[in-house]
């Protein structure tokens, strides 16, 4: 479940990319093509061509913590202060625990996607927020 593609389809999708490429030219000059070949070798040595996925694979996982880590902080902000005016105003009482609860819940959703279990904070965000929904609909 990482998320990354198998590594043997690039090969085919590179080859008929490739023999595309040479059917539409008119020319016979393959020494100044730029298309990789899936035979050759690369410069460092890296056959399989998967070393441009390696290399956005640590951008890909600080994106998605900043995401996760964002988003649960945003929403923790927007639930406390939710409940600071359900908690001033005619509402029941538990109107501004729900909101509360569901800031709580998503503060710690923010932890955990800043700690990289991106996965866990999602579905977290996601229950907060359906708390807070909750609350709302009982005012």
């Amino acid at each position: 479940m990482s998320g990354r593609t198998d590594s043997d389809t690039q090969d085919g999708i590179r080859t008929d990319a490739i023999e595309a490429h040479d059917t539409d030219t008119d020319t016979d000059i393959d020494s100044t093509d730029d298309m990789p070949r899936p035979d050759s070798d690369d410069a460092d040595g890296d056959v399989d061509g998967d070393s441009g996925e390696d290399e956005y694979a640590g951008e890909d996982a600080r994106q998605a913590r900043w995401t996760a880590a964002g988003t649960g902080a945003l929403l923790t902000l927007a639930g406390l202060a939710a409940a600071l005016l359900r908690l001033t105003g005619p509402a029941p009482a538990l109107v501004p625990a729900a909101y509360a609860l569901g800031a709580a819940v998503c503060a710690l959703a923010a932890l955990l996607g800043s700690r990289g279990r991106t996965r866990r904070a999602l579905w977290l965000l996601i229950a907060g927020v359906m708390v807070m929904a909750v609350g709302d609909q009982l005012d």
